[in-house]
C-alpha cells in the first residue's frame, strides 16, 4: 500500500513538472510572438500589429570566395571533387600566369611558347635536380665496396658473439641486419649521400608536370568556351601549327599521342639498357612503365592538343637530358667518384643492337 502511494506521488510529481514546463513554454512562445519591430525576411506581420507570423527561415547569402585565375575556369564551372579542387589550386593558377607570361613576352605563337616554356622548366629546374641525383647515386655506388667489406667483418663478429651467447640462427641474422643498417647509415651521413636524396627530382618534377598540364587544360577550356567569332592570333584556338591548328581540341590525327607514346617507350628502353641482370621485381616495374607509356596514347588523344604537345615536348626534352647526363665531359666536370665509360653513346647503341637485333 505504501509502495502504491509512493508510485502515485512520483507519477503526480512528474505530471506537475511536465505541466509547469509546458506552461512555461507557452508563455515563452507567446512573449516571443508579441515582439514588436521585427522586420526580417523570416517573419510577416499578421492582423494584430503586435503579432509576427513565422514564414520560414531567412535566406542568408554567403559570397563565394573569388579565386584569381587567368583562365577563368574554376569553382562551380570546373569539375567537381578533388579534381576540381586541384584544377583550381594556387600552383595551377601560378602555372597559368607563367604560360601566359611566356607567350606575351616572347610574342611567339602558342605552340612555340609551350615548347619554350617546357624547355625552360626542364632546363632550369629538372636538369639541376637530375644532375644532383646522378652525383648522389655515384657516391652510393662508390660506397658499395666499403659496405661489402664491412658486411664481411660484421658477419664474422656476429658469428663469434653468437657462439658466446648461444644465439639461434634467426637471432644472429637479426643482429647482423640491425648492425649493418646502422653502419651503412653512418656511411651515408659521412659522405652526405642518402639514397632518398636521389628521389628529390621525382618529388619536384611530378607535381610540376601535373600543375602545368592542368594549367593548359584550364586555358584551353576557357578559350574553347568563349563566344564564337574569329580567334585572335594570341589565343590557343589559333595558336597551333601543321596538323593541329586549334590547341583547344584533341588531335584528331593521333600524331601527337603516338609520338608521345613512342618517345616514352624509347626512354624506358634506354633506361632498361643501363640495368644489367635486372631482378624479377625490376623487370616487373619496367613492364608496368611500358604499359603506362602505351596507355598514355589514348589518354593524350582525348585531351586538348595543348596538353598533348606539352607532354610530347617534356618527354623529348627528358630524353635529351638523359643522353646529356651520360656525357664523359659532364662526369669530369662533376668529378664523379666512380669511373664511367668514355664512349657511352657507342656502348648504348651496341647494347640496343645486341638486345633487339641479335
Amino acid at each position: 500500500m505504501k509502495n502504491a502511494i509512493r508510485h502515485e506521488k512520483i507519477w503526480q510529481t512528474g505530471n506537475t513538472k511536465n505541466s509547469v514546463c509546458c506552461r512555461d513554454n507557452r508563455q515563452h512562445l507567446l512573449s516571443w510572438s508579441r515582439l514588436r519591430g521585427c522586420h526580417g525576411r523570416g517573419g510577416e506581420r499578421g492582423s494584430d500589429p503586435g503579432l509576427v507570423r513565422w514564414a520560414g527561415p531567412a535566406t542568408v547569402s554567403v559570397p563565394e570566395p573569388r579565386v584569381r585565375s587567368v583562365s577563368g575556369v574554376g569553382g562551380a564551372s570546373g569539375a567537381g571533387g578533388w579534381y576540381g579542387s586541384l584544377s583550381d589550386s594556387a600552383p595551377v593558377h601560378l602555372c597559368e600566369h607563367f604560360l601566359v607570361g611566356v607567350q606575351q613576352v616572347s610574342g611567339l605563337p602558342w605552340w612555340l611558347s609551350i615548347a619554350m616554356a617546357t624547355v625552360s622548366v626542364r632546363t632550369l629546374i629538372t636538369l639541376p635536380l637530375a644532375t644532383y641525383q646522378l652525383l648522389i647515386l655515384s657516391k652510393v655506388e662508390a660506397l658499395q665496396a666499403e659496405i661489402s667489406e664491412l658486411a664481411k667483418r660484421l658477419r664474422y663478429e656476429v658469428s663469434v658473439r653468437a657462439r658466446e651467447r648461444g644465439w639461434t640462427e634467426k637471432q644472429s641474422r637479426v643482429q647482423f641486419q640491425k648492425n649493418l643498417r646502422r653502419l651503412v647509415s653512418q656511411l651515408y651521413i659521412r659522405d652526405n649521400c642518402h639514397p632518398f636524396k636521389a628521389s628529390l627530382v621525382v618529388w619536384v618534377q611530378l607535381p610540376l608536370w601535373v600543375s602545368l598540364s592542368l594549367a593548359l587544360r584550364n586555358l584551353s577550356l576557357d578559350q574553347s568556351g568563349r563566344s564564337s567569332g574569329p580567334a585572335d592570333s594570341g589565343s590557343l584556338a589559333a595558336g597551333g601549327a601543321l596538323w593541329f591548328p586549334d590547341l583547344t581540341v584533341p588531335d584528331s590525327t593521333w600524331i601527337l599521342p603516338v609520338c608521345l607514346g613512342l618517345t616514352n617507350l624509347v626512354i624506358v628502353e634506354v633506361f632498361s639498357l643501363q640495368r644489367v641482370g635486372a631482378s624479377g621485381f625490376q623487370r616487373l616495374v619496367l613492364n608496368g612503365i611500358r604499359g603506362f607509356s602505351v596507355l598514355m596514347i589514348p589518354i593524350a588523344a582525348t585531351v586538348p592538343s595543348s596538353m598533348a604537345l606539352y607532354w610530347f615536348c617534356s618527354s623529348l626534352v627528358g630524353f635529351g637530358q638523359n643522353l646529356l647526363l651520360r656525357s664523359p665531359t659532364l662526369h669530369r666536370i662533376l668529378r664523379l667518384p666512380t669511373r664511367r665509360s668514355d664512349s657511352p653513346y657507342r656502348d648504348l647503341l651496341s647494347a640496343f643492337i645486341a638486345k633487339y637485333y641479335k
